[in-house]
């Protein structure tokens, strides 16, 4: 039989004693050391995802929780003081990258989804997991040239309401360069392509990265550099410049659909942004 952690054994103890008053300090230290635990070799963020997953296993068994007490507070406050950690951010793929990117794509079909694909991220500030769920009926052209795109659920939008974004003319042109090789009867916005022939199902969001990760190599970017780079990149460089154009931290939250100011502030760190310049 599998060994048990310090965290399964005392949730299936409480599970044993509840609705047992007495059951919650035993159960808390349990907790605790569990956190201290898991704090020696992971990540602050990910010791609270797995303090928030003991605290959704609790209600679901509506048994006593735990996790509101201060030990657990102290407990997660000394994981984050041992493991100051960071988030690693993904290097930004700003305008002059994405110029360079694009002019960098090959005359195949893999180019022609490619440089709709990239221009299309970098303008609607999408995630790569936001951009392969476009499909035809989400892309609305506008008598000024430009798209209308509705992305229909986000990693911040669970229940699916929806932003709308915008794109340039140059970006509607390479969509509808690529639309003229992919034809009518694929659902998808952008799809896999074997042998050169078009094939009717979602892309995978390890092909975004790639995509970025093969035009910085082109270009002929150190590996360091390239390695920076992520399927993240469009929306964290386009958020970067429109800070440098001067749009104010509420338009940029609108553009890219962020709910919180304080994860748009790791995204515009490291702008080169000289306020007095």
């Amino acid at each position: 039989m599998p060994r048990m952690t310090p965290f399964q054994r005392g949730v299936r103890g409480s599970a044993a004693r509840a609705p047992d008053a007495n059951a919650g300090p035993v159960i808390v230290e349990t907790v605790c050391r569990f956190l201290e635990d898991q704090g020696k070799c992971k990540a602050p963020s990910t010791v609270q995802r797995r303090l928030y997953a003991i605290r959704k296993v609790h209600r679901l068994l509506r048994i006593p929780g735990p996790t509101y007490y201060e030990d657990i507070n102290l407990a997660m406050r000394k994981v984050r003081r041992t493991r100051a950690i960071r988030p690693r951010q993904a290097k930004g793929l700003t305008r002059n990258y994405l110029e360079s990117f694009l002019e960098s794509e090959p005359d195949t079909p893999w180019g022609l989804r490619n440089r709709a694909m990239l221009a299309l991220g970098y303008e609607l500030l999408t995630r790569r997991s936001e951009l392969i769920a476009l499909c035809n009926q989400d892309v609305s052209p506008r008598s000024d040239g430009t798209l209308r795109v509705l992305i229909r659920r986000s990693k911040a939008d669970p229940f699916g309401n929806g932003r709308i974004a915008f794109t340039s003319k140059q970006t509607a042109d390479l969509r509808s360069d690529w639309l003229a090789y992919r034809g009518p009867d694929i659902e998808w916005l952008f799809c896999p392509i074997y042998q050169g022939k078009v094939i009717d199902r979602c892309l995978e969001t390890t092909t975004v990265r790639r995509a970025i990760k093969e035009a910085a190599q082109r270009c002929g970017l150190r590996a360091d550099r390239v390695a920076s780079f992520s399927g993240h990149s469009m929306r964290v460089g386009a958020a970067q410049d429109l800070l440098k154009r001067g749009f104010d931290t509420a338009a940029i939250m609108r553009a890219g659909g962020w709910k919180s100011v304080n994860v748009l502030a790791r995204y515009l760190e490291r702008a080169e942004h000289n306020v007095w310049a």
